[in-house]
């Protein structure tokens, strides 16, 4: 287990900020880390790479407390970003390696690999404040990555990107999860959590209140929803089956609701609706996160209250 959280806490004042949270991540992993502005997940960040120290709790790396030398194996992408405005984009780059362990030969190597690979390379010699922001967040993400950690956090990497550049960060990302590397992913962008979370961990008012894997937390609040797509043997557009209420929607499909109360699988529910339609495709509608993320808050919101 690359990390490992143990009843973290942290309190500010009156306030907490971790309230006996846990977690475990492997290697080879994408863990989306989500919640509400203010529900703690800066703070649990933070205090992975140590910048916050926590009250109470255990934060492992690779089953050992996280020392000075095991955060050179960590590289931390901050939501609000931190480069030296006034430094050329290479030099800060050998800087940074360095400061993560690299030698100065090796770090020179791999920034050229990086602003090569980024299309950044006559950036090499401008300062900082030079560039436009998203290539900004580009160095920012190379600096995070240069000396190839073992953890990976990042806070809203794809805040300021285009479509285009979004896809290549993704692209990034997803490889160095082949190469055996442990991500955690904040963000507040529910689409790319579907598309690249193995697992994801929500917390609302500095507590986890869901987790797990992705498609396991969808398949839990799955609503027995499908989506129909054919023609109807003469029926009125709103029925019902033994097992199922169905509608027809504006766009032509058809919406089929299982009765809450039935027992009947998938299977057997696409068999009996064959009676009334003449189905060219059959799609189980998957609750998003976006509406996952809602309903969670939303209900740990009113146990609080």
């Amino acid at each position: 287990m690359i990390l490992t959280i143990n009843n973290v806490c942290k309190r500010y004042k009156d306030k907490k900020a971790l309230d006996h949270v846990s977690l475990k991540m492997e290697g080879g992993s994408i863990n989306g880390l989500l919640g509400p502005n203010g529900a703690g997940k800066t703070t649990l960040l933070r205090s992975i790479t140590g910048i916050t120290q926590i009250d109470e709790g255990d934060i492992l790396f690779n089953g050992s407390p996280i020392s000075e030398k095991s955060r050179r194996s960590i590289g931390y992408l901050p939501e609000e970003r931190g480069l030296y405005p006034e430094m050329k984009v290479g030099e800060q780059l050998i800087y940074l390696a360095q400061l993560k362990g690299m030698t100065k030969e090796a770090a020179q190597v791999a920034v050229k690999q990086w602003l090569r690979k980024f299309q950044l390379s006559s950036a090499a010699e401008k300062k900082t404040n030079e560039l436009s922001k998203g290539m900004q967040q580009k160095v920012q993400f190379i600096a995070a990555v240069i000396h190839q950690p073992e953890l990976l956090i990042l806070d809203e990497p794809f805040s300021g990107f285009d479509p285009i550049n979004t896809e290549l960060i993704k692209g990034e990302i997803l490889a160095l999860k082949k190469q055996g590397v442990c991500i955690i992913l904040s963000t507040h962008n529910m689409t790319s959590v579907e598309e690249i979370c193995d697992n994801v961990a929500l917390i609302n008012h500095s507590r986890i209140i869901l987790e797990g894997n992705t498609s396991e937390i969808r398949q839990r609040y799955n609503t027995g929803k499908f989506i129909l797509k054919g023609e109807s043997n003469g029926r009125p557009n709103n029925g019902t089956t033994q097992s199922s209420q169905f509608t027809l929607a504006e766009n032509g499909d058809w919406i089929v609701n299982k009765r809450s109360n039935s027992p009947i699988n998938n299977n057997d529910l696409l068999k009996e609706l064959m009676e009334y339609f003449s189905i060219t495709s059959f799609i189980e509608a998957q609750p998003s996160m976006n509406e996952i993320f809602l309903n969670a808050v939303n209900a740990n919101n009113k146990d609080v209250l």
